[in-house]
């Protein structure tokens, strides 16, 4: 058993309002520090085979065909052993 976790982000040349929305927020609470913020997507996935190369293809594959628009979005992944 392994598990995938996966992060979708907006790439940087997209627009991200829900970002900046947030980014206001925080900095009307005082947080002037803060510069930039983007907001993604967390996604895991719980794959029930017998190798991490066979999660990992699994993964990328899902990715590529379902999670990720890959006009406006990047992603990466990583998995590990349950």
């Amino acid at each position: 058993m392994f598990i995938a976790k996966i992060n979708v982000t907006l790439k940087e040349s997209v627009l991200d309002p829900q970002g900046q929305t947030v980014l206001r927020v925080v900095k009307d609470q005082g947080k002037s520090q803060v510069k930039d913020l983007r907001v993604g997507k967390y996604i895991e996935v719980k794959w029930d085979v017998s190798s991490k190369a066979e999660a990992e293809s699994l993964t990328k594959e899902i990715c590529e065909s379902i999670l990720v628009n890959s006009v406006i979005e990047s992603y990466r992944y990583s998995v590990e052993a349950l």
